[in-house]
């Protein structure tokens, strides 16, 4: 049962607003009726999908409006015709107004790479390290077997009981429906918390995209069970925020809600496998990425996908974000991430080195257990997914790692993760170290992190 969208306390600030959009803002331009929003523009599956791939990557006839940075955001109609970054912009210079923008439309920052599917079956023991090189101490690998062996000496093995808030579309975390959605069999539903859904309006996110999954099972797939793959931090407690539709689309609104509600309900970790398009800006996103960073919650995001967007965008240029770009199983930049000085780390994403790359014959996907492309009750190893999506939910599960380990004492907040991921990361030889090499202060290894041993004079 889908709940009503929680909006300002007092529902005449969104009525004036919407009454000084209508009959005051467009003065200086040509004469435009006030109508009834076109119930064909609303923020249903299929508009979200062409509003994003129009030249106009925002919810038709909708700006978002703070009266104070912390305020949850008002959704104001505006009129038809009417652009809704001139109507932002005035309405930001407005006296009580925090901020205004366009309710803009994200999407998941991974891309179909090989639709084959590999079928699950019984193999021999340990055999998943044949498949997940992303977590081995190769050249392109984390080390998070290392990782794990300092956890254990640390007596919280697998990051037991960091909340890790994985914004996007939904978990595949129980089943629903007379079996229209299973559970993911590779995931153990103790180690899912209480999420939200932003796209439905109700406390069930599952998804029916299957990105969602692919990522909490990056970070928290079960370990040692016997069953198909492995996870990072697999004690860890994956809170599902559901932002993203069943295209993989997201709206700003939606995002904003998600991030502010993940930051009051204990989260420690949040990612968000998604962007913008390049350049757009969102003053209302901001001030909820700032919230949650203020309240001590370590965000992780994707840089993007070069072709899907053009630079690293939103939310990962946001503050105190820490922007992820990818890297191959050869330890080469990905050919889909960008080279930028706004890259804080890289993590596996899997796919193509980019030109330059020493090893270009390593062309691998990252592996996991997950519901199956579009398909919530279907579960396979797929070699499908791709992208700096793939890359953050890495950095999401390290951060996770760093919290439950000893190594950085009675502080703990999301500085200082940054700090020990960033002081421990390593950079390729071949990349060099100008700022704008991709790699950030370089690809991470999360047995260094959470080991200790290694000083790092954070």
């Amino acid at each position: 049962m889908t709940e009503p969208r929680k909006t300002d306390s007092t529902c005449l600030f969104a009525l004036i607003l919407t009454a000084l959009v209508a009959v005051g803002i467009f003065s200086s331009g040509a004469a435009s009726a006030a109508t009834e929003p076109d119930p064909a523009a609303q923020t249903d599956e299929v508009s979200l999908s062409q509003s994003y791939e129009s030249a106009e990557p925002w919810v038709p006839g909708e700006v978002l409006v703070q009266k104070t940075a912390a305020s949850a955001p008002v959704t104001v109609q505006v009129p038809e015709g009417a652009d809704p970054v001139a109507v932002a912009r005035r309405l930001q210079a407005r006296p009580g107004i925090a901020a205004a923008s366009p309710n803009f439309i994200a999407r998941a920052s991974a891309f179909p790479n090989d639709p084959g599917v590999q079928p699950w079956k019984s193999g021999p023991t340990g055999g998943w390290a044949g498949k997940q090189w992303n977590f081995l101490g190769s050249p392109g690998g984390i080390d998070v077997t290392g990782a794990w062996k300092n956890l254990r000496k640390a007596g919280r093995p697998g990051a037991d009981g960091v909340r890790i808030a994985v914004i996007d579309s939904g978990i595949a975390y129980r089943n629903y429906e007379h079996g229209r959605f299973l559970k993911s069999p590779d995931l153990k539903r103790s180690h899912i918390g209480n999420g939200r859904d932003f796209v439905d309006n109700d406390r069930i996110p599952l998804d029916r995209y299957g990105h969602g999954t692919h990522i909490a099972s990056t970070i928290g797939q079960a370990t040692n069970n016997g069953i198909g793959l492995t996870g990072i931090a697999y004690r860890s407690k994956m809170i599902p925020v559901r932002v993203l539709n069943r295209n993989g689309f997201g709206t700003t609104r939606d995002i904003t809600d998600g991030v502010t509600w993940a930051a009051n309900h204990n989260v420690k970790v949040a990612v968000m496998s998604l962007n913008f398009p390049c350049g757009q800006k969102s003053k209302v996103l901001t001030n909820a990425l700032q919230y949650a960073h203020d309240r001590g919650v370590v965000l992780v995001a994707s840089a993007g996908n070069n072709g899907a967007t053009f630079c690293p965008s939103l939310p990962a240029t946001g503050p105190g974000v820490i922007a992820v770009g990818a890297s191959t199983a050869g330890g080469c930049l990905a050919d889909y991430s960008f080279r930028s000085n706004k890259i804080t780390l890289t993590a596996p994403g899997g796919g193509k080195g980019q030109i330059d790359c020493p090893d270009a014959s390593l062309n691998r996907p990252v592996f996991q257990l997950s519901m199956l492309f579009e398909q919530p009750n279907r579960f396979g190893i797929e070699k499908r997914w791709i992208g700096t999506s793939m890359a953050a939910a890495h950095v999401a599960g390290a951060a996770a790692m760093v919290l439950a380990s000893d190594v950085l004492g009675g502080k703990r907040g999301p500085r200082q993760v940054r700090d020990r991921l960033t002081a421990t990361a390593i950079t390729p030889a071949y990349a060099g170290s100008a700022a704008d090499n991709g790699f950030g202060a370089g690809i991470i290894d999360v047995a260094r992190a959470t080991d200790p041993g290694v000083l790092t004079g954070s």
